[in-house]
């Protein structure tokens, strides 16, 4: 493990890259140099060390992705404080119960999220279907940031984004104070009762995002399209330019729609399903000026390799694999995937040099070094020490440093003929195709023992009708052949048991054999 894997502080970081002229953020028809985004966050967490924020401090953050979230977010982990996202999105009540166990003293939210919490306007969002928390009354007596225009129901005393840009004096250096504090807390998943936040330091998320940058080898100057806060950061930690997509623009849904973005990009981060969806809007045209893609977010397979690989021919192509709480974990090469043998198991390459990894006796992976998580935010003042992974995995001596193989997950496997199918490999690529809220590969067994391989949706509130069979049509090319089910059913509600009320796979079983007799008629 290298010395710098061993303590990066993620501002520093940031701080090394931010004295050149060259454009850094462009988003809504807006770029910001390096130079001038050093200069807001500085004068911004300046600002907000006048007003009262310290190190330790826990912000509720509603701001959507932009330059002034990002300047803000930025601001506040230079200031020593812990960026909590929240989502609104995420239903009233967990949000509330999120926002009780991450026990903040600042909100940083939109002021139109602060209207709607108004008894004029609340009552119209709920009649729509949208119960948005109340964010005026969220924490006890909050300090309270807003981004935007002032509305009515922001409450008296409370910051602007826009007063806290104005500079007041010569701003402190802050960049190498409070040492490794929070700066970000993620929530995952979790009931309400049990909500499940992943807390990174400024060195965990230090030395996972510089592996990300490392690993992709971004450049200077580059131009880097990306949504996602994880890529983009490692994109300035080198020098490139993060290219934003408007907020709301899904390459998955609106494809035709991000195609013009990607022409004008030098690389691009895309999940497997919105790239697959981009592939067939393309169709026979091609992208010789992308020379890097990178995908991550769930497995990326053979299949979708092999068509990127003819409609992207210049392109470079990693694929990243990791989770919330190991940034990266393995980073691997698009083209050495393809040449190995899908029989040895999916290999995800090198692993990354902020993370130090063992198998278990049981044949787990487990993670530990200075690029995972500090622990759950339910079980502080316990810290993560060693990861398991949940899956089960092969470890070689590589040419550059130790290789992974994925070999299974610890659970769950379906026999179809002479193939093993592992749903865990295939449903987080399939949830993240439009429409679809949760995906559950299940097996109904014949008359022989063998399986009959059934998908069951469960799709989003706002889903189109059709969803199932638009599904059944964008799987062949993004998962591989031998995995396709013999029938994509929908499902209201998956069954579910036990305290921590997971999927009872065999009751789903049962619930879709009905519903595969019936598609197989």
């Amino acid at each position: 493990m290298n010395a710098r894997a061993e303590g990066v502080d993620l501002v520093a970081a940031l701080w090394a890259a931010m004295e050149s002229e060259g454009p850094a953020i462009s988003f809504a028809g807006k770029t910001i140099t390096f130079r001038q985004l050093r200069t807001r966050i500085q004068t911004v967490a300046a600002n907000l060390q006048r007003r009262g924020m310290q190190p330790g401090d826990r912000v509720l953050f509603s701001v959507r992705p932009g330059i002034d979230s990002m300047v803000l977010a930025l601001a506040m982990v230079t200031v020593g404080a812990t960026v909590v996202f929240a989502d609104p999105g995420a239903g009233r009540t967990l949000f509330e119960t999120r926002a009780k166990l991450a026990a903040a003293r600042w909100v940083a939210a939109e002021s139109v999220l602060f209207a709607a919490s108004t008894p004029l306007v609340r009552p119209l969002a709920r009649a729509r279907g949208i119960d948005l928390p109340d964010y005026s009354r969220i924490i006890d007596e909050p300090q309270v940031v807003f981004a935007g225009p002032w509305l009515p129901g922001v409450p008296r005393g409370a910051h602007s984004l826009r007063s806290l840009e104005k500079p007041r004096g010569v701003p402190t250096p802050l960049t190498e104070q409070h040492g490794d504090t929070d700066a970000l807390i993620i929530f995952t998943s979790g009931t309400t009762s049990v909500p499940k936040g992943v807390v990174h330091t400024r060195q965990t998320l230090g030395a996972g995002l510089a592996d990300v940058s490392e690993g992709l080898g971004f450049r200077p100057g580059q131009r880097v399209l990306t949504d996602q806060l994880m890529i983009g950061v490692p994109a300035l930690i080198a020098g490139a330019h993060w290219i934003m997509p408007k907020y709301g623009l899904d390459p998955g849904a609106a494809p035709e729609d991000y195609l013009p973005l990607l022409g004008d990009a030098d690389a691009a981060f895309l999940t497997p399903a919105s790239m697959n969806a981009v592939l067939d809007a393309l169709g026979d045209r091609t992208l010789p000026g992308l020379e890097l893609v990178a995908m991550g977010g769930a497995p990326v397979l053979s299949p979708l390799l092999r068509r990127i690989r003819t409609t992207m021919p210049n392109a470079a192509i990693r694929a990243i694999y990791g989770m919330t709480e190991a940034l990266p974990v393995a980073i691997a090469d698009g083209h050495e995937k393809l040449r190995r043998d899908p029989a040895d198991g999916d290999w995800v390459g090198r692993i990354v040099s902020s993370v130090s990894a063992r198998i278990a006796a049981d044949g787990e992976l487990l993670i530990e070094g200075p690029g995972i998580a500090r622990g759950y935010l339910h079980e502080l003042p316990n810290e993560l020490v060693t990861l398991p992974s949940g899956d089960l995995a092969r470890i070689d001596d590589g040419d550059l440093g130790p290789e992974l193989t994925m070999l299974a997950r610890k659970k769950d496997m379906l026999i179809r003929d002479r193939t093993n199918i592992y749903p865990a490999l295939y449903e987080p690529v399939i949830v993240t195709l439009p429409g679809v809220a949760e995906a559950y590969i299940v097996g109904v067994p014949d008359e022989i023992g063998d399986d009959r391989v059934v998908l069951a949706l469960v799709l989003a509130a706002d889903a189109a009708a059709g969803t199932p069979a638009a599904v059944e049509r964008a799987l062949p090319g993004l998962i591989d052949h031998a995995a396709l089910p013999d029938a994509v059913v929908r499902i209201d509600a998956v069954p579910r048991s036990g305290r921590q009320s997971k999927p009872d796979r065999e009751a789903l079983s049962k619930l879709v054999a009905p519903m595969l007799e019936e598609s197989q008629r």
